[in-house]
């Protein structure tokens, strides 16, 4: 897209061949069949490819985003994990890992990239508080992946850690993931929480620093959230990252709620910004 074009507010040319288009997909994970949109460009393409993974247990899916990443010449989807929203099978936090894992390979299958114009060589995964924990845990299980953002990411390793030392947060944490469970099935927030504990150390973001030291990474916190506060969720891992260090690191915090309901236009302009440094001219 032109420098002169801005993709916040302008729309492509409509004489553009072929146009954009906006079709509903399919994903095979576990043995499920996941659900999601992808908002293709328009134009010939090859477009880079950008997978957005949403949070726990979903309400705000970024679709602000995809349709930004999409005037800007990215190919985005949006997807819904195992056991939620309607799709089929059991919600849990290795079932999010393992579909984000098997949704980032199926968008570089041959077929799929014809179908849809994408280059498979320039894939970048951001995420959403939980979406932004599986965006770094998936790039760090996936050196091909190109670059990978986490928006007010939350550290399952750091929580678990603090469950494990106090009793009451715990109850607080069981407390607060059985309230969000209506568009979910299959769990429960005692489930839950035990499977964070399990996945312990393991899932503590700081750890991920040696397998995204050749990567880019966005990181993106909250300065009025109390869903992942900044210092327990954002600094820790930025300090981590630089100390390793990440040399493509960049971090940022707004003075923004959890959903960042106040600064949507901010992060689309990050975002993209980043994206363009990084994704777009990436193996071409």
């Amino acid at each position: 897209m032109s420098a002169e074009v801005d993709p916040l507010v302008t729309d492509p040319s409509s004489d553009a061949i072929p146009p954009a288009r906006t079709p509903a997909v399919t994903f095979h994970s576990g043995g499920a069949t996941l659900l999601g949109v992808l908002h293709v460009p328009a134009g010939p393409g090859p477009h880079p490819v950008v997978v957005l993974l949403h949070g726990f247990p979903g309400n705000e899916r970024n679709f602000d985003l995809a349709q930004a990443l999409r005037r800007a010449g990215y190919a985005a989807l949006v997807f819904h994990y195992r056991g939620s929203w309607g799709v089929e099978g059991a919600w849990s936090w290795g079932h999010v890992l393992e579909d984000a894992a098997a949704v980032v390979a199926a968008v570089r299958r041959q077929g799929f990239v014809a179908a849809h114009r994408l280059d498979p060589s320039r894939v970048a995964v951001v995420g959403h508080s939980l979406g932004g924990f599986a965006a770094l845990m998936t790039a760090a299980a996936d050196p091909s992946i190109v670059a990978v953002a986490s928006v007010a990411g939350f550290d399952m390793g750091a929580v678990a850690a603090i469950c494990r030392a106090d009793p009451d947060v715990r109850a607080s944490y069981v407390e607060a993931f059985q309230d969000e469970l209506l568009p979910l099935r299959g769990t429960s927030g005692e489930l839950l929480v035990a499977e964070m504990e399990a996945g312990g150390e393991a899932w503590r973001l700081a750890g991920l620093a040696p397998r995204l030291a050749d990567r880019p990474v966005l990181l993106v916190g909250t300065g009025r959230d109390d869903v992942t506060p900044a210092p327990v969720h954002h600094q820790p891992v930025v300090d981590a990252y630089r100390a390793h260090p990440v040399p493509l690191l960049e971090q940022h915090v707004f003075p923004a709620d959890h959903a960042l309901s106040d600064h949507r236009v901010a992060l689309a302009r990050t975002l993209l910004d980043f994206l363009d440094r990084h994704v777009r001219k990436a193996n071409g």
